[in-house]
Order: structure tokens, then C-alpha cells, then sequence
């Protein structure tokens, strides 16, 4: 009897290995929740040349002082691009980060960065818009949509509390 149940119990553990082992391995539906893995993917954090789309080029307007930024080439920060322009009332949080949410979701494909650079934009969840002034490591996953070419300054224009941000085309 001992012989049968070992029997038995190898047997459901093969089925659940190779019962697994033929799902797909990425039918994650975008506006899911974040997965904790770090994204490899291409797309996620390669900056587009000017050539490939002015649309992608953008300004960012804090009082008045203007930052160029670039925003990656992905389904995020393209679906950001077609909002432009934005002017948002950011709130202050952490010390290090601007944030605002949008009224509209957009798509995610978020990962653990290795470090937050000061001038990172990125998305939390499917809908905050972050703009980073400090530089640190987290362990909380986003979205990439882009960074601000030069970020000397930008803490400074951003200042404490609230501000209002333009996001916008860039002008040719």
C-alpha cells in the first residue's frame, strides 16, 4: 500500500510539472498589475533618434523655466505623447518625485529599475505620471516613458509642495 501511494504521489507531481510547463510564457493582459521581474525588453529603455519622430521630442515647462526630454520608444509613452500637451498640478512626495494622475490608463510594461535617475519619467501602475528630481534605489516597479536630457536644475525648478508642470510637443 506504502508502494502505491509513492506511486501515486510521484504521478501528480509529474502532471502538475508538464501540466505547467506548456502555458505560454507571456499572456499577461498590459493593464495588469505590475510583475516584480525586471523587463529586458528592448523597447522598454531605448531612447528614439530625432529622425525616427519629432513627436517623441518633447518639452517639459516649470514656471519658466523649459527642460527638452526624450521620451522612449513604447507603447506608454507614445499613448503619453498623443495627450500632449498637459499642464498638471504636481504633488510632492518623498522628497525626490513630482506625481499627478491621469484620467486616462495607460499601457504598462513596469519593471524594478536598478537606480532612479534624477529627470526619469515614468508610470506607477497604469495612470501616475512621475517626474523624478532626485536620484535613488527602489524597489518599487514602473513604467519607463523617458527621461529630461539635462536635469541640472530641475530640483531646484521644481521646488517644495505642488507645482504646475507643462508637458508638451517640442517646437520645429
Amino acid at each position: 500500500m506504502k508502494k502505491f501511494l509513492i506511486f501515486l504521489v510521484m504521478i501528480c507531481l509529474l502532471m502538475n510539472l508538464f501540466g505547467c510547463g506548456n502555458s505560454p510564457t507571456n499572456n499577461r493582459d498590459i493593464t495588469e498589475e505590475p510583475s516584480s521581474q525586471p523587463n529586458t525588453s528592448e523597447q522598454q529603455e531605448t531612447p528614439i533618434s530625432e529622425e525616427e519622430s519629432n513627436m517623441l521630442k518633447i518639452e517639459i515647462v516649470i514656471e519658466n523655466k523649459t527642460f527638452s526630454a526624450t521620451l522612449y520608444d513604447n507603447a506608454a509613452a507614445s499613448a503619453l505623447a498623443d495627450m500632449l500637451p498637459l499642464t498638471l498640478n504636481m504633488s510632492e512626495l518623498n522628497g525626490n518625485e513630482k506625481y499627478y494622475y491621469l484620467d486616462t490608463d495607460l499601457p504598462t510594461n513596469a519593471s524594478i529599475p536598478s537606480e532612479i535617475k534624477a529627470g526619469d519619467i515614468m508610470l506607477y501602475g497604469n495612470n501616475c505620471l512621475v517626474l523624478f528630481y532626485e536620484s535613488f534605489s527602489t524597489s518599487y516597479s514602473y513604467t519607463s516613458l523617458g527621461h529630461i536630457d539635462d536635469a541640472n536644475g530641475l530640483a531646484a525648478a521644481l521646488g517644495n509642495g505642488s507645482v504646475q508642470v507643462t508637458f508638451q510637443k517640442t517646437k520645429t
